[in-house]
């Protein structure tokens, strides 16, 4: 009998280490009290698809969760900052405007931005099988 239950741990161990439950982080001014946190969540593991959530946090004023759909386990969210101090996050075709002022800003957003893009700061992404945030940026402002 015992043999049996550690055969089924065996077995089913695999199944849930298939699981994604994972977050990574940019600091926005290289303080961690000031950063936006990407949060991915496997709901069931037979299935690719990954919850992803943005916290806005500015540490001890403001944070705040924000839905930003689903994609998979592949799927990067890029950060663009704009002139004002907002971001812009992009995830495949989908734009949101988030803030860390009040972190209470946030709305898709409907075509290109009026401003531009701004300045990429980074793109969360796997990186050697590790989620991560990879920083980067370029003044595309497209």
């Amino acid at each position: 009998m015992r043999l049996r239950h550690l055969l089924l741990c065996l077995l089913t161990a695999p199944l849930l280490s298939a699981c994604v439950n994972d977050t990574a982080s940019y600091s926005v001014d290289g303080t961690p009290e000031h950063s936006l946190t990407v949060l991915r969540e496997q709901p069931a593991f037979w299935n690719d698809k990954v919850n992803l959530t943005l916290v806005a946090a500015r540490m001890p004023d403001c944070m705040r969760r924000h839905p930003l759909g689903s994609g998979n386990e592949r799927t990067q969210v890029e950060v663009w900052q704009v002139p004002s101090g907002a971001f812009i996050i992009r995830i495949g075709k989908r734009l949101y405007a988030a803030e860390t002022q009040t972190c209470e800003g946030f709305a898709p957003i409907d075509g290109d931005p009026p401003g531009g893009m701004g300045q990429l700061k980074g793109v969360f992404r796997l990186d050697k099988g590790k989620f991560t945030f990879v920083a980067g940026g370029n003044d595309r402002g497209d």
